[in-house]
């Protein structure tokens, strides 16, 4: 129990009582198995959320809302990464710099252009969903964001000296992680949208893959921020591919 509040204290901004659980380190490294599990909790409470504006406004605006939903659930941590690596990786420079970049607290160019285009994104996939799909698929979103973050730990090593918030999830790095991680997403989609969110779990996962493999390339390994910016593209992908299943 206390892995599972220590995976929703590390990927939400839910609050813990005074005195409550603490995500040290001994419960971070039995938490991953725990992240799938608090990707379906966001998921369903951002698709009641998702129903209740959808009540009160129509479908463009109750999007926007949800996707504001989906990011400050989080905190925006997910998309701080996101903007530290495209700071990163479009710089043009040498790994090391790279790295540097990406810890600097300011954020560029490129790091403004991903965030609005991720967003803009996302809300535009969000408003073309139907209202048989919508349900589903943004339950789906942020389960195959989270589910992104342990193949990723998994298959790459930590690309920063020292270990750092990697640490303990270092230590417990295990492929059945990966394996339960796919198999959870896999059978929600079905559970969530048959077909489409059988596919749209597939392509999340070779999202990950292909995005793991750039990281690799341009870093030789996972930071915290490559995890927030494989979390908020992966999040992305159920939405789209519902939307293409349909409209295709």
């Amino acid at each position: 129990m206390k892995s599972l509040l220590a995976a929703i204290q590390f990927l939400t901004i839910i609050p813990f009582p005074r005195g409550g659980v603490a995500a040290g380190e001994k419960e971070l490294e039995w938490s991953v198995p725990f992240f799938p599990v608090v990707g379906l909790l966001i998921g369903i409470v951002v698709a009641v959320f998702d129903a209740i504006v959808g009540y009160v406004f129509p479908p463009f605006p109750a999007s926007v809302l949800t996707v504001i939903a989906l990011v400050g659930i989080s905190g925006g941590l997910h998309m701080d990464g996101l903007a530290d690596t495209a700071d990163g990786f479009f710089s043009a420079r040498p790994r090391d710099q790279i790295l540097d970049i990406m810890r600097d607290s300011r954020t560029g160019v490129m790091g403004v252009i991903a965030v609005a285009s991720v967003l803009i994104l996302k809300v535009a996939a969000v408003a073309s969903l139907s209202p048989s799909l919508r349900p589903g698929i943004i339950a789906l979103m942020p389960l195959a964001g989270r589910c992104s973050l342990v193949p990723m730990m998994t298959v790459l090593p930590y690309a920063r000296s020292g270990g750092g918030l990697a640490l303990p999830f270092e230590r417990k790095r295990s492929w059945i992680n990966v394996l339960w991680a796919s198999v959870f997403l896999i059978v929600s989609g079905w559970f969530t949208a048959q077909w489409i969110g059988f596919a749209a779990a597939f392509v999340s996962l070779f999202i990950v893959i292909l995005f793991s493999g750039y990281c690799f390339r341009m870093i030789g390994g996972y930071t915290g921020d490559t995890l927030g910016a494989v979390c908020e593209i992966t999040e992305i992908i159920p939405a789209l591919v519902a939307v293409a299943w349909v409209h295709g």
